[in-house]
């Protein structure tokens, strides 16, 4: 493994795929079957070359008891959500650039050029920023994805343009989205995770 290579896992090490115990291989093979074959298809990088998974990845095989968990409920989120594929996009990008996580901001910088969404808008959602060639769902997204990350709470009239833009479930969905995303970018961070330049 280069030094390069070590670096990616951020604070923490590289798990080697041939060292793992059941219990992590299991979720190794979980994630080899879903997300990194995802990230292939959109062009991200989410395994080194000799297998090892990088991102938050690396950090859930640490304590595959309770990843196993977070892993059902993000799949539940994405199979369940009403939200569409857009407005998912721009709710982890506007999540991520409250945390200023970068390995989340380069994956769904992809995922949401796959989506659909204008380089510019990427560009500045992942700095913070509300594109104007937004929809008007995706506007709100947005705002309510922003204001909850960073002020932990979200006022009266945003909320009730998020009730009116997606319905209650809709609401629902998308505040599970966002604290997918925050444990997500928790696990990015904690160990300072890099993206891999």
């Amino acid at each position: 493994m280069t030094t390069h290579t070590k670096k990616l896992g951020g604070r923490l090490p590289l798990l080697d795929p041939q060292t793992l115990s059941a219990a992590q291989k299991e979720i190794y093979d979980r994630i080899n079957a879903t997300f990194v074959s995802w990230s292939d298809r959109i062009n991200f990088q989410s395994a080194t070359d000799d297998g090892r998974l990088i991102g938050p990845f690396n950090p859930i095989l640490f304590s595959p008891g309770i990843s196993a968990s977070f892993l059902d409920l993000h799949d539940a989120e994405e199979k369940q959500t009403s939200l569409s594929e857009r407005v998912r996009q721009v709710v982890i990008l506007a999540t991520g650039a409250v945390w200023r996580s970068e390995y989340e901001l380069y994956a769904h910088s992809a995922a949401a050029r796959r989506a659909g969404i204008s380089e510019s808008a990427i560009q500045i959602l992942a700095a913070g920023g509300l594109p104007d060639d937004l929809s008007e769902q995706e506007t709100v997204a947005q705002r309510y994805a922003r204001q909850f990350s960073a002020e932990h709470r979200v006022d009266a009239d945003l909320y009730s343009a998020a009730v009116h833009a997606f319905g209650e479930k809709g609401v629902v969905d998308l505040t599970y989205l966002i604290g997918i995303y925050h444990i997500t970018c928790g696990l990015l961070n904690s160990f300072d995770v890099p993206r891999p330049d």
